[in-house]
């Protein structure tokens, strides 16, 4: 078929654009979520132990005592190049409701033996980020080993009533605070915007080897029918 090779030569690198533009496209449209997500957290009320489920990234301050023996330890966290553990203690409120804390890093090293922490006696008063519990990270086997969780999970803990909402404090002022390692999870918008204009890049380059190539295969096709009667005219 007559100009086979350039259909599929254009078929191929049009297909490679609109992947280009759709994924950057995707990215920045990424990068202003990242910002609403920024402004909303800058934009997180303060709360003292809400009855209602507290929106995500507000700031709470919890009144109570903590339950030191039901402290268990989220496995596997690095900070600062080094390798430990999470501290979780639940935190019984005035009203009685429970609380789960996540208190900060505490370095192990590779051994795994049951780590040991302090826990404060008698009333606290704690501030800290909430953390709404979303989709759990892929889990490969038990959940917990003796007193270490790979992931946090409220089911962990059997403790009569259960917590008040589902979700935990990262402590970030109050007894019993540990190294801070938790921040939110959110790539920079700024980031997005970098990969977008990586994708329109891409884009904009197969845009160029499209027609220079297809240029190239015109060309080509020309002097390939141009031949046939010069070489008629020979014989």
């Amino acid at each position: 078929m007559p100009g086979w090779r350039s259909s599929i030569w254009y078929l191929l690198w049009s297909l490679l654009v609109i992947l280009g533009l759709l994924l950057g496209l995707w990215q920045w449209e990424r990068a202003d979520d990242k910002r609403s997500y920024l402004a909303r957290l800058d934009a997180a009320p303060t709360l003292e132990a809400p009855k209602e489920i507290p929106p995500a990234g507000s700031h709470l301050i919890l009144r109570g005592e903590y339950l030191a023996g039901e402290t268990l330890f989220l496995d596997n966290r690095t900070h600062e190049g080094q390798l430990g553990v999470a501290v979780l203690t639940p935190l019984r409120a005035e009203d009685g409701r429970l609380w789960l804390v996540q208190r900060g890093f505490l370095p192990t090293g590779p051994s795994r033996a049951t780590p040991e922490t302090t826990t404060p006696e008698g009333e606290v008063a704690l501030r800290g980020r909430w953390q709404a519990a979303g989709d759990p990270p892929p889990l490969y086997g038990p959940n917990r080993e003796g007193r270490r969780l790979q992931r946090i999970e409220l089911s962990a803990w059997d403790l009569p009533g259960g917590f008040a909402h589902d979700g935990w404090l990262h402590l970030e002022q109050g007894p019993g605070r540990l190294e801070p390692w938790w921040t939110p999870n959110v790539v920079p918008p700024s980031r997005h915007v970098g990969y977008a204009v990586q994708w329109w890049g891409l884009a904009l380059a197969a845009l160029a080897v499209m027609i220079i190539g297809g240029r190239r295969l015109a060309g080509d096709r020309r002097h390939a029918l141009g031949g046939s009667p010069h070489e008629g005219d020979e014989r």
